[in-house]
């Protein structure tokens, strides 16, 4: 229950088998000038998803993200972005030296995870900083919360700013009424999509669409051949094709009888007593005032008010159901559903969550307080330029930290390069290894050391 969304069956997609493995010889167009069979292939996606233009990407959706950001904007410039967004945006913002502006989601207190992101928030954000060259939202996210692209997109136009949406865990949304949300539709500057996530195409395989004119596609195209190799696999750009043909042919049956196995797996979450799935059995959208939306192929189990944490609950699928999870953070685990799971896959989940379910035990609940932001001493561009020190980690309090730390999955920052040290981030970090997150920063020296900033600011 994890990505690829292929799932690791032979079909739809084949085997790729290394007879595919040609290069950019005649007949077989170029990558970054696409004149013949490439150009056509990408053509056939951009009328999939209605998109102007859309590019294939063989490193993934980082390559995507940091050529969108560079098209976006020039070195000093600010950035308006969630503070969720995955950590290929915060190296985007070193490499071109930018500023960011954060956009603070919500915390949903009933299931502890960010909220969406209102309008009004990038509104307010676009007032205070009015020289911002370019939004930046994650939609959904990891754990399939949905933002509403369409009248965020319509803040930004209006003052003439583009929006950038990663929608790395949403190349599946639009192709049924039931998995709505898409941010193409929704009218947004640049969405970059991993296939790979979510529909039949192998880890490494994504998309990037433009449209607007907002951003010069010319100089997308330009920083895409940047950020990605000159040697593109042709078998990741053959399964790419292939993911696009079997979306055209199959995807209204596919997904309508994906829907059919996603209800049924929900009438049986109706059972649970202790435990609970976010937009599934008993819980609904409508209980959730903060989400505009949310991905119906995410499963977000809640341990809140039992005796398991997420990480125990996911021990506990993988090593007793032999059922391995995407992820967990503090009380929930995510189970990552995609088109190609069968309903054999989606009973045998449910009957594990409801066996575990009567195994558990109430215990308090514990209330989490979403922290206020670290304050920024530095931009991350600037911090990475300082000299630095290795110091253990009680004694970084009041520090400037010269690295970033994150959990991963999902790759969000709890602390940034050039933010300030304090003691609630502290308590944050001990919290997070007690419950079994796994912690990195680019040192590896968590959980002991970290490294601060030397000197005076």
């Amino acid at each position: 229950m994890h990505m690829p969304g292929h799932k690791r069956q032979p079909l739809p997609i084949g085997q790729l088998p290394l007879q595919l493995d040609i290069t950019e010889i005649s007949g077989f167009d170029n990558f970054h000038q696409p004149e013949g069979i490439l150009k056509e292939s990408m053509q056939r996606a951009a009328r999939l998803y209605g998109a102007e233009r859309s590019f294939y990407l063989v490193n993934g959706s980082t390559g995507g993200i940091l050529a969108g950001i560079a098209a976006a904007t020039k070195p000093g410039d600010t950035i308006i972005m969630v503070r969720g967004c995955h950590k290929s945006v915060y190296h985007g913002l070193e490499i071109r030296q930018l500023t960011p502006v954060y956009l603070q989601p919500a915390l949903d207190d009933s299931f502890s995870v960010a909220a969406s992101i209102s309008p009004q928030q990038v509104e307010q954000a676009l007032e205070e900083h009015p020289h911002a060259k370019l939004v930046l939202i994650t939609s959904p996210t990891y754990e399939g919360v949905i933002s509403d692209i369409a009248s965020i997109g319509e803040v930004c136009h209006k003052r003439g700013v583009p929006l950038m949406v990663d929608e790395a865990h949403g190349a599946h949304l639009g192709f049924s009424p039931w998995f709505s949300g898409g941010a193409v539709q929704a009218g947004a500057d640049i969405v970059i999509q991993s296939l790979h996530k979510t529909l039949p195409s192998p880890t490494q395989t994504a998309i990037a669409h433009w449209q607007g004119g907002r951003i010069s596609v010319e100089e997308f195209a330009r920083q895409l051949s940047i950020f990605q190799t000159s040697s593109p696999s042709y078998l990741f750009m053959a399964a790419i094709d292939d993911c696009i043909h079997w979306m055209e042919e199959h995807s209204a049956t596919a997904f309508a009888e994906y829907q059919k196995r996603m209800e049924q797996f929900s009438f049986k979450m109706e059972q649970l007593q202790r435990l609970r799935v976010l937009c599934y059995g008993k819980d609904k959208l409508d209980y959730h005032c903060n989400f505009f939306g949310f991905d119906r192929g995410k499963v977000v189990i809640s341990t809140k008010g039992t005796n398991f944490t997420g990480n125990q609950l996911k021990d506990i699928l993988r090593e007793e159901y032999a059922i391995e999870l995407e992820m967990a953070m503090g009380d929930y685990a995510l189970a990552m559903t995609s088109v190609l799971d069968t309903s054999v896959m989606l009973e045998q989940l449910a009957e594990a969550i409801l066996q575990i379910d009567r195994q558990a035990e109430p215990a308090p609940m514990q209330t989490i307080q979403q922290l206020p932001l670290p304050k920024m001493a530095l931009p991350p561009w600037k911090a990475r330029l300082q000299s630095y020190k290795e110091i253990d980690i009680p004694e970084s309090e009041g520090k400037v930290s010269a690295e970033s730390v994150w959990a991963y999955p999902p790759g969000v920052p709890l602390v940034t390069a050039g933010e300030c040290i304090d003691v609630e981030l502290l308590q944050q970090l001990q919290t997070l290894q007690n419950q079994g997150v796994e912690l990195h920063s680019e040192s590896d020296s968590l959980p002991y050391k970290i490294r601060v900033l030397q000197g005076e600011l």
